[in-house]
C-alpha cells in the first residue's frame, strides 16, 4: 500500500519534510511537545503523574479490561486508558472509585475533543 506523500515541518522555516504525526520533523517535534507541556497543560505531567500512577494505572486495567461506558451501551471494547472521574486539578486522587477504565474515543468525548483517526 502506498504511503501518504510526507509534508513540510509546521516550524517556520524549517526546510524538512515530515510524515509524523505532529506535522514537526524530527528536530522540533521535542521543542513543541515540552512548549505545549508548558504553557498548554500549564503543569508538569510527569510531576503529577509519576512512577507510582503507573503502577497504578497498569492494576487498574488488569482489574478492568473493558471500557466502563462501551460495556454500559453493550459494547466491549478494550480499556487503554484510565480516567480521573473527580479531576486531580479539583482534588481527585488516584484511589480506585475515582479511576475509570475508557477506550479512546470515550476518553475523547468526555474531554470533548476528536478522538485520533
Amino acid at each position: 500500500m502506498p504511503r501518504k506523500p510526507k509534508r513540510p515541518c509546521r516550524m517556520t522555516g524549517c526546510p524538512n519534510l515530515t510524515d509524523r504525526k505532529s506535522c514537526y520533523c524530527e528536530t522540533h517535534e521535542k521543542t513543541m511537545q515540552r512548549h505545549y507541556d508548558h504553557f498548554m497543560r500549564g503543569y508538569d505531567q510527569h510531576e503529577r503523574y509519576g512512577n507510582s500512577w503507573k503502577k497504578i494505572r497498569d492494576r487498574h486495567l488488569a482489574g478492568h479490561p473493558l471500557c466502563e461506558q462501551c460495556k454500559e451501551q453493550g459494547r466491549y471494547v478494550l480499556a487503554t486508558l484510565v480516567h480521573h472521574i473527580r479531576p486531580l486539578s479539583d482534588g481527585g486522587t488516584h484511589e480506585e472509585s475515582n479511576l475509570m477504565s475508557l477506550c479512546v474515543s470515550c476518553h475523547e468525548r468526555i474531554h470533548q475533543r476528536k478522538a485520533p483517526k
